[in-house]
């Protein structure tokens, strides 16, 4: 068996984290190939065992690799996705970040999962991803996101009109400072923090929330994922941005975007004892009384 580590970086007070993953890891004689950047940067604070090689693109893994490991927040797992793509490799959230919807395995639990993958005795959850369709070149060869697709505003000017179809019928001109598309996996990241609805992962559906629209009788609406959303941009500003999850690129009215569910999925392992619904009650504390 062979796995990729992909981290962005780690806290010092964290290392320890990391080297009872590798060493974990050695102990299962599994193959290790560790994000070359990270790596780098981390090298000469761990023991570092003969065998682990290092990997910086797609194309380093693709054919070769069995389960990647994120190691780090939600915002690192969504990293992967340029990584993983159309592989259907199995991403394993080992949360060492904030809220951890997606990195969902704790520090403590690393030695179980580890168990689990090797038994086999886990889930695999497919996820749904969003593909970006744009009239000139954007993102590369990339054009993925798990989370949501947004435009927003460039600077802390005017807002944005965002002229929005759907399946070719116009549902509506946003004033707002944007607008985003988020999946059922990213209905709890930026979509929920302004006020769109928690969906659960399963549900095929978009949703299509404003961020801080001009009229507050604007309100997030649901779809359904066989929907194609497209979009036309026009501001005072001749730049706006355009983000799939956590990557950016600067865009302008001319660019004439679109929004569709890919054909590709996104495999999240599960423990087999997670579930949505816990995490859900647990990370947003429903049902906790948390008065001193």
């Amino acid at each position: 068996m062979k796995i990729a580590l992909y981290c962005r970086h780690i806290r010092e007070d964290h290392i320890p984290v990391l080297q009872n993953l590798l060493d974990l890891l050695s102990k299962k004689k599994i193959g290790v190939f560790v994000y070359k950047e990270f790596f780098e940067s981390v090298w000469q604070q761990i023991k570092t065992r003969s065998g682990i090689s290092t990997f910086e693109k797609h194309e380093d893994i693709s054919t070769n690799v069995d389960y990647m490991f994120s190691l780090g927040g939600d915002g690192t797992l969504l990293d992967t996705v340029s990584f993983v793509r159309d592989q259907n490799i199995p991403v394993v959230g080992i949360n060492i970040g904030r809220l951890g919807f997606l990195a969902n395995i704790g520090k403590d639990e690393i030695e179980a999962a580890i168990d689990a993958i090797a038994e086999g005795s886990y889930v695999i959850d497919k996820r749904t991803m969003l593909e970006l369709e744009c009239s000139k070149p954007l993102f590369g060869d990339v054009k993925l996101a798990l989370n949501d697709v947004t435009v927003h505003k460039k600077d802390t000017s005017a807002m944005i009109i965002i002229h929005t179809y759907i399946n070719g019928e116009f549902l509506n001109s946003y004033f707002a400072d944007g607008l985003i598309v988020a999946t059922p996996t990213g209905s709890t990241g930026y979509s929920l923090s302004c006020g769109g609805p928690i969906v659960i992962p399963t549900s095929e559906n978009f949703v299509v929330t404003p961020i801080a629209p001009h009229n507050l009788n604007v309100r997030p609406i649901v779809v359904s994922d066989s929907s194609v959303i497209s979009f036309e941009i026009e501001g005072r500003n001749e730049q706006f941005f355009c983000t799939l999850d956590s990557r950016t690129e600067a865009i302008d009215s001319s660019y004439q975007i679109a929004v569709k569910k890919s054909t590709s999925t996104f495999s999240l392992l599960r423990l087999s004892d997670h579930h949505f619904l816990e995490t859900l009650r647990n990370k947003l504390m429903w049902g906790a009384d948390v008065r001193k």
